[in-house]
């Protein structure tokens, strides 16, 4: 039986899920609880207060420069603006689309897992919302970077469709390095595979920009970006950005960082366009065009290594 964490508030503990602030996630960590459930009694009203102040201001922008099928999903989910949204109403209006639901979190999941659930057409979901004092800028997600950035794209069909590719190439790329016999090569390539993917994944689902139905015209579906009251414009508008149609050998040996505006940003044609570039990233990683890509960001941890290795692994045995 999975044990589930005590939501009642500690003695003493600072109420409410304040990201880095919440003593129901970090007894959830302390007892290795990845997978949770969204304890809604604890938010505080200050909590509230954030999402109203995120969302409130991200109204005008998300008109402006959001993609279509974006402003299409907030539709569907019928986000509460008030108040923080419970995951069990948003799965009730999401499923029925496109079997996706929004599965929440205590924490970082590993790179296989991640991957796993998007196969599965689930959302690893951060449910803390951070400190009200630091709207603009988070290092790590929040349930507003999650369900206003991620989830109403999850109702599109070709895009929900892209992200069950994107797990399943993931799970080739373990099927690749399980074929290696020599230990270190098989660190090697399967890190270089791992950087190239989380490098796509960055680039696409994170801070793509998707062209317009006008001449000219660029629209924003990276959840990054349309999560960012600053950078969603600054994407679209700024002369710094450099904006280039998407080519998979630029994303994949491109390095990023995270702690700044982008300064290089790429464009597809539509979510279908998305979907045949994953397939054409698993082609390529077959074929070993990802066994030694450029150096540099993102850092591939231990955790996501043994994720690939041991995970998909103990997949194998169960199936077989």
């Amino acid at each position: 039986m999975i044990r589930v964490p005590d939501s009642t508030p500690t003695p003493g503990a600072p109420a409410g899920l304040t990201t880095g602030k919440a003593p129901f996630i970090e007894r959830a960590q302390a007892d290795g609880q990845l997978y949770i459930h969204q304890p809604y009694e604890l938010y505080s009203e200050a909590n509230h207060a954030t999402w109203r102040a995120l969302l409130g201001r991200m109204t005008d922008r998300w008109a402006r420069y959001a993609n279509p099928r974006f402003l299409q999903g907030l539709d569907i989910l019928q986000l509460d603006w008030q108040r923080i949204p419970r995951l069990e109403d948003i799965n009730r209006f999401m499923a029925p689309r496109t079997g996706f639901r929004a599965k929440p979190v205590s924490g970082y999941v590993p790179a296989y897992r991640f991957f796993a659930c998007l196969k599965n057409r689930e959302f690893p979901t951060t449910i803390t919302i951070r400190d009200g004092a630091t709207l603009d800028y988070l290092p790590e997600p929040d349930i507003f970077h999650d369900v206003a950035g991620h989830v109403p794209m999850h109702t599109d069909p070709a895009f929900a469709d892209a992200l069950v590719r994107f797990g399943q190439c993931a799970e080739r790329a373990a099927e690749l390095a399980r074929e290696i016999s020599d230990p270190a090569e098989r660190t090697r390539r399967l890190t270089s595979m791992i950087k190239g993917m989380a490098r796509f994944f960055w680039f696409t689902v994170e801070f793509g920009l998707m062209r317009g139905v006008k001449a000219g015209e660029i629209k924003v579906y990276g959840s990054g970006l349309l999560s960012s009251y600053g950078e969603l414009a600054h994407s679209v508008e700024s002369p710094e950005v450099q904006r280039y149609p998407i080519q998979l050998e630029w994303v994949i040996n491109q390095a990023f960082e995270i702690d700044h505006y982008q300064p290089l940003l790429f464009i597809i044609d539509s979510f279908e366009h998305l979907f045949d570039l994953v397939g054409e990233l698993e082609e390529w990683m077959i074929a070993g065009k990802l066994n030694n890509l450029a150096p540099g960001e993102p850092v591939v941890s231990d955790d996501d290594l043994r994720s690939f290795l041991e995970e998909s692994a103990r997949e194998v045995a169960t199936v077989s």
